[in-house]
């Protein structure tokens, strides 16, 4: 181990970086080490079986879903309400467990312990955080948060009408069921354990890939064998769905938008605009390095993001929002616990909480790649800090505002908000909110361009994750990650041409792939602790 340590243990100087085979630049891009083979071709390092089936099961995907749209829908919803059915409660538990777990280390003195051999970190504080938080918010962080406490709102959740009846305010229990979808367990789950595991197997000489997730189990044996490819295609092809997806939902909501603005049709053709724009603005982040693209997306997503939240605060009712949100926490920390394992109602679950928490579980091998790749040289409490408390705090607030704000002007006046969401679908319900504020066009034209920022974030970050899934060795190239950045836009524009239903079972796909994941991540519930305690003891700090 390349390192030197002060009087008080302190790691001063760092060992190679975590994926081995490569020095990286300032801008995090990969380098030849000095008497190298500069020329070594990428294919040379591209695991092109992982990579060609990842890209041959999409494209079958999409094919049998242009050729046989009503068969593949009904195959796909049929496998996703057994999967819901049967893994459900597995999946409740293991978010459960994965929060509680991370919440204990926190309070660990192991906790001091740095993160990949490194005594500094590579990006700032705000950054860094920007970036995490940003790429699992942006999956769904302005339709979503518009319209899911209106649902709720609009029909009572069954868990607070099994007993045949709930004195529970319905605000606070419309945002508190909110909050269980998108808190803590959310946040938990993707980033925190399986990023402290990878990290761990990486200084062991394990590729920065979903396989080292395995590591705890397999050892070094996870590095190579079909298990290990077979686990690395179920993971990008999870995470591909459901990047693929709110890239089709953006396409179809900002051409929503830019109808009820300007009177733009609302066309198949102005879907493909959007989506092109977006993959342009995911491309030109992909070649400026993680250190540059997606830290400046994920900056100005937050900036952009207070000024609208300040905007909509003063111009509906902050006085309203602020209560509902300390009513729905309140709420959602006292009953944490029974709806977290709630299991009355399986068809509702698997619309809702079950299903979000296996589309999240589909995105936490990826996300731990990522989250890896830039946690260099923090330490393990802030890590789960940063994935686990920060983030789902200001995820609540965020849902507050824009939901809050949404049944406040619902309850002003009924339908406004409600028959637009019950007509148009998700798109509509951001719409119908700024439609009925101050200043409409400039918070409309707001959300419009946060969406594309958000999801062309996601975009970035996870076709970096992808890429890297692919690679045998050191960290994937800008053509690369533009080539699956290019492929989610492309998959996108072809399933938005079946309508809502070629996306929504590509999101349906999501649960599905998220069975195999589900035991891909059971591993680091037990090893993380071990690891940290392991690190805790090398950098002499218990």
């Amino acid at each position: 181990m390349d390192e030197t340590r002060d009087q008080s243990g302190s790691v001063r100087q760092e060992t190679p970086p975590m994926t081995g085979s490569a020095d990286v630049d300032a801008d995090g891009d990969p380098e030849p080490r000095p008497g190298e083979a500069s020329e070594t071709k990428l294919s040379h390092r591209i695991d092109l079986p992982v990579a060609g089936t990842s890209v041959g099961i999409l494209a079958a995907f999409v094919a049998l879903a242009l050729i046989i749209p009503d068969t593949m829908s009904s195959w796909v919803g049929t496998a996703f309400t057994a999967c819901a059915n049967i893994f459900g409660m597995y999946w409740q538990i293991l978010l459960l467990a994965t929060f509680l777990v991370a919440l204990v280390l926190i309070f660990t003195p192991w906790a001091k312990a740095r993160l990949g051999n490194q005594a500094r970190p590579d990006f700032k504080r705000f950054s860094w955080v920007a970036m995490i938080m940003m790429t699992l918010l942006a999956a769904g962080g302005v339709f979503w948060a518009a319209a899911e406490p209106m649902y709720h709102y609009a029909t009572t959740p069954p868990y607070f009408t099994d007993d045949g009846g709930s004195a529970v305010d319905a605000v606070a229990a419309a945002l508190a069921t909110s909050f269980i979808d998108w808190g803590f367990l959310a946040w938990a789950i993707l980033g925190s354990l399986g990023a402290i595991v990878m990290m761990r197997a990486a200084e062991k000489g394990m590729p920065l890939r979903p396989r080292s997730l395995l590591y705890p189990v397999l050892g070094k044996r996870a590095a190579t064998g079909p298990i290990a490819a077979i686990v690395d295609v179920v993971c990008i092809i999870s995470v591909a769905a459901g990047t693929i997806g709110p890239v089709g939902f953006l396409g179809m909501q900002v051409s929503y938008g830019l109808h009820s603005l300007f009177g733009i049709p609302d066309v198949y053709g102005v879907q493909l605009v959007v989506i092109a724009v977006l993959t342009a603005i995911a491309g030109v982040s992909v070649f400026s390095g993680v250190s540059r693209g997606i830290r400046f997306l994920s900056s100005a997503n937050v900036w952009i993001a207070l000024a609208l939240m300040a905007a909509v605060l003063a111009l509906g009712s902050a006085w309203f929002v602020i209560k509902s949100y300390f009513s729905g926490f309140a709420l959602y920390m006292t009953d944490f616990f029974s709806m977290t394992l709630y299991r009355g109602d399986t068809e509702w679950l698997s619309g809702w909480t079950v299903f979000f928490f296996g589309w999240f579980l589909g995105y936490a091998p990826l996300m731990a790649i990522f989250v890896a790749r830039i946690s260099k040289g923090r330490t393990v409490r802030d890590l789960l800090i940063s994935t686990t408390v920060l983030p789902p705090i200001a995820t609540t607030f965020w849902f507050a505002v824009l939901g809050g704000t949404g049944i406040f002007l619902e309850q002003k006046s009924a339908g406004s908000i409600s028959g637009p969401l019950s007509d148009g679908g998700l798109p509509a319900a951001v719409m119908a909110i700024s439609d009925n504020l101050p200043l409409s066009l400039i918070i409309s034209i707001g959300f419009l361009i946060l969406t594309m920022t958000f999801v062309a974030t996601t975009t970035d970050s996870m076709s970096f994750a992808m890429s890297q899934s692919c690679m045998t060795s050191g960290e994937p190239s800008p053509k690369l990650r533009a080539t699956w950045a290019l492929l989610i836009g492309v998959t996108a524009a072809v399933l938005i041409s079946l309508g809502d239903g070629g996306v929504d079972a590509l999101q349906s796909a999501i649960v599905i792939t998220a069975v195999p994941v589900g035991f891909v991540m059971l591993p680091s519930l037990f090893a993380a602790p071990v690891y940290v305690r392991q690190m805790a003891k090398e950098q002499n700090l218990v």
